[in-house]
């Protein structure tokens, strides 16, 4: 088995592509040991003692090593963790399964918990399916994921994971790439921010 790596757009995150699924469905994005709990991968990647963040894509693992740690040294250690996974076919998950896990979508992601209003429907549906089918393809080839929380008065409001919540330029990609996207499609959008 070969792991091929691949640099994002955050120095501080590789993407690593094991050559087969990680994720039946969704993403999930580990920021602490104690999240990591809920995957013996990820755990074992916060075991190291250099990693900071682990997310999980459809193909694809992205860890985040500390500050001032050297890729270098850690890179070795990080592959030879995925490697024993995958090769030993352990459950990505305690229990086994990922269902559950699928972070986009869920209601409780929602801003402030509360459900975009009904009377802007269609434009929720507009901006939905252009994140989906424009923006987090080209999100997740950076080793990331980008999450709809909420419209509200002319604002999207996302949140970025994995390789892109921490990367220099996020504010810029979401300012002038995805704004600049939304609002030439969706006329009601004025404004995206990070939620």
């Amino acid at each position: 088995m070969y792991i091929e790596t691949e640099a994002t757009p955050n120095p501080s995150t590789l993407k690593f592509l094991p050559g087969r699924q990680v994720m039946t469905a969704g993403t999930r994005e580990f920021t602490s040991p104690e999240a990591a709990e809920a995957s013996p991968l990820a755990q074992m990647l916060f075991d190291l003692g250099d990693v900071t963040g682990v997310f999980f894509g459809t193909d694809f693992v992205s860890v985040t090593a500390a500050p001032g740690v050297e890729w270098a040294s850690l890179k070795p250690q990080v592959v030879a963790v995925l490697l024993d996974h995958f090769i030993s076919e352990a459950p990505l998950f305690n229990g086994g399964d990922a269902t559950g896990f699928s972070v986009p979508g869920d209601v409780d992601d929602l801003l402030d918990g509360q459900a975009d209003d009904p009377a802007h429907a269609d434009v929720v549906a507009q901006i939905r399916d252009l994140i989906d089918t424009r923006v987090r393809p080209a999100v997740a080839n950076d080793g990331g994921d980008i999450i709809y929380r909420g419209f509200r008065e002319g604002v999207v409001y996302l949140t970025m994971q994995g390789a892109c919540s921490g990367c220099p330029s996020s504010s810029a990609t979401l300012k002038h790439g995805i704004e600049g996207l939304l609002k030439h499609y969706v006329p009601e959008v004025t404004e995206v921010r990070a939620a």
